[in-house]
């Protein structure tokens, strides 16, 4: 068995989108090979409802999926399709735009005024970019949850683990989605396959990932330009991307640690991408656009 090597630890930056929603930005809008077939996480907790209430008024997605996962308040949406709903604490919304959807999102806060989530978006191979659009809406008490001996707990949003399968299905990259929490202290090794990409985010407590043995001896990048003290732990809003091995390892802090592990197949394919629309060409790129203006855009009744 190898321990993947920790590849880049990155802080989620700040960034505003929607319709002036203050968020941060693990990674998008960049290259996105080693991702590849995630295009982009963004963090959306915030405690402040002025900075999120405004939304994400309507708007297009084509080529694409988009994953949801809400940890307070509630998301309302809707969509071309007739659709209406409302995904709350521990929900999960696994969104196909294929061929193209037309839909708005708006945050709610809780009884304090927190709204924290997620949302992934997952590129869709060239043979399935105008599937039909569909959802798939799981409510927190659907999710599988796996407590070990230890005391670590994972979430399986999608894929198998441990002997568990979430409640997500039929997507093409074959996903393995999951919410880990290992307790303070604690050092633990999780199953992720050699085939895959994949990355971890934390947002609780801290910890130190690879061999867990010592200083992180990896590139970084910081917020900070001026800071050239590289990070001994990942925190809150820390990615770590992974390099190649069949096997995560995190040595939690004195606080525990809790952080979203993906991975995926990568698709290996060419990425045309403007902003809610990826496709694989630009001149797909711009027939996409072409048809928003013409009104043609919506291939499903």
């Amino acid at each position: 068995m190898s321990i993947r090597p920790v590849k880049r630890l990155i802080q989620s930056k700040p960034t505003l989108e929607g319709a002036g929603v203050h968020l941060r930005r693990a990674f998008g809008f960049g290259n996105t090979k080693d991702f590849d077939p995630f295009l982009l996480l963004d963090d959306f907790r915030n405690d402040v409802p002025e900075d999120y209430l405004a939304g994400f008024p309507w708007h297009p997605h084509r080529g694409i999926e988009t994953i949801t996962y809400v940890l307070a308040g509630t998301v309302e949406h809707g969509d071309s399709m007739g659709n209406r709903g409302a995904i709350a604490s521990g929900d999960v919304q696994w969104m196909t735009a294929g061929s193209g959807i037309i839909h708005q999102e708006m945050p709610k806060g809780d009884h304090v005024g927190r709204m924290h989530g997620f949302q992934l978006w997952a590129n869709l191979p060239a043979a399935l970019k105008m599937t039909a659009p569909r959802y798939q809406e799981v409510k927190a008490l659907d999710i599988p949850e796996i407590t070990d001996d230890d005391g670590t707990r994972v979430r399986v949003v999608c894929g198998k683990f441990w002997g568990k399968t979430g409640p997500v299905d039929g997507i093409a990259a074959e996903p393995i989605y999951l919410d880990v929490s290992v307790a303070p202290g604690k050092r633990k090794t999780l199953p992720v396959e050699t085939t895959r990409h994949a990355f971890a985010y934390v947002f609780a407590g801290s910890g130190k990932f690879c061999n867990a043995s010592g200083p992180l001896a990896v590139p970084t990048e910081a917020v900070k330009w001026l800071d050239t003290t590289p990070p001994v732990e990942a925190d809150n809003r820390s990615l770590i991307i992974f390099d190649r091995g069949d096997e995560v390892t995190v040595q939690a802090g004195n606080d525990g640690i809790r952080f979203l592990l993906v991975s995926g197949k990568p698709l290996g394919e060419p990425v045309a991408w403007y902003g809610p629309i990826v496709m694989n060409t630009q001149e797909q790129l711009r027939q996409a656009f072409a048809e928003l203006q013409e009104g043609t855009f919506l291939k499903q009744p």
